[in-house]
């Protein structure tokens, strides 16, 4: 046998998944290059087969051409790997919520070990769970299609699918509450930004506004404001343009900002925060409480965020 055919097999085959499907692509290529060396050329020698190999065209295509129309996750499976990402990924969620609120390391073993994060650790290991979930569904999905067996994968009735699910139409009365929205927001950050410019914070003890009591101390009162007026600011600037496109990148912008901002405002230690007198006792449940509502708020923003892109990603799949 010519040594060069083996060797065009060879790189063929690193194109190539899969062991039987493999042995069983090559061996057809083999035929194939010895027939068609037989038929053209007379003969099945060294310099007949290197003809024909020359003809055949380069490895990666060839393998190209036996593996076109057989999907990595087949079309029946696709459905399920955003559903089966989505419930993998809110229990990533909820035990990272756990790791920062609890100061605690969570095993599940052999799935999962979750350390013990801070608030800023976690917001940026949210995404790259998400994506190793992905990646793990996908994996699985990819190994059930090789095994070109009839798998029913369970999925209980108990939300309504994304499929079914239809964006809402811009209709008038939804454009004016939109409007409306918008013009609210776009008057309270500027009436904050007023508020800053003229006390340099927007966080006060009482409401007498001839003698006003910042809340917070000079330095902490000016950062926890600036991140607040940038909130008002990017859900003003959303709903602005969801008054022109009617996207889902546009609220997936907005929660990716927001979740930052969160993650700034966590960052604010409590030791000297208050510019007023509060009892030490209360200090720990009121450092407790604002995490907690904080990352409950990020929770739900990340779900959404996650809701608008699995609904991207069904429609990518669907495409031809």
């Amino acid at each position: 046998m010519s040594n060069k055919l083996e060797a065009y097999l060879e790189e063929i085959s690193h194109f190539l998944s899969g062991r039987a499907e493999r042995e069983e692509i090559l061996s057809e290529i083999r035929s194939h290059i010895l027939e068609k060396a037989a038929a053209e050329h007379g003969e099945t020698g060294d310099a007949a087969i290197d003809k024909a190999i020359t003809a055949y065209g380069p490895a990666r295509k060839v393998a190209g051409r036996y593996l076109e129309g057989r999907p990595i996750i087949d079309p029946a499976y696709k459905r399920f790997l955003f559903r089966y990402t989505t419930v993998l990924f809110t229990i990533h969620a909820l035990l990272t919520v756990m790791a920062v609120v609890f100061k605690k390391d969570f095993v599940i073993f052999p799935f999962l070990f979750m350390p013990r994060l801070g608030v800023i650790e976690a917001l940026m290991y949210i995404p790259t769970a998400f994506l190793a979930d992905l990646g793990l569904v996908a994996l699985v999905l990819h190994f059930i299609t090789l095994s070109g067996k009839d798998v029913k994968l369970p999925w209980p009735k108990f939300a309504v699918d994304l499929d079914k699910v239809k964006p809402p139409k811009k209709t008038f009365w939804r454009l004016l509450g939109t409007a409306a929205g918008a013009v609210f927001m776009l008057a309270l950050t500027d009436f904050a930004l007023w508020l800053f410019a003229r006390h340099h914070t927007i966080f006060f003890a009482n409401l007498n506004w001839t003698d006003p009591r910042p809340l917070f101390t000079p330095e902490a009162g000016r950062y926890l404001s600036l991140i607040v007026i940038a909130q008002l600011a990017v859900s003003t600037m959303s709903l602005l343009a969801k008054l022109i496109i009617r996207s889902p990148w546009v609220n997936i912008a907005s929660n990716v900002l927001s979740l930052g901002l969160i993650g700034l405002i966590l960052r604010q230690p409590f030791d000297g925060l208050f510019a007023i007198d509060i009892p030490e006792r209360l200090m720990p449940m009121i450092r407790t409480n604002v995490k907690i509502t904080l990352l409950v708020i990020a929770l739900i923003i990340t779900y959404e965020l996650v809701r608008d892109l699995v609904r991207i990603g069904r429609k990518e799949l669907v495409k031809p």
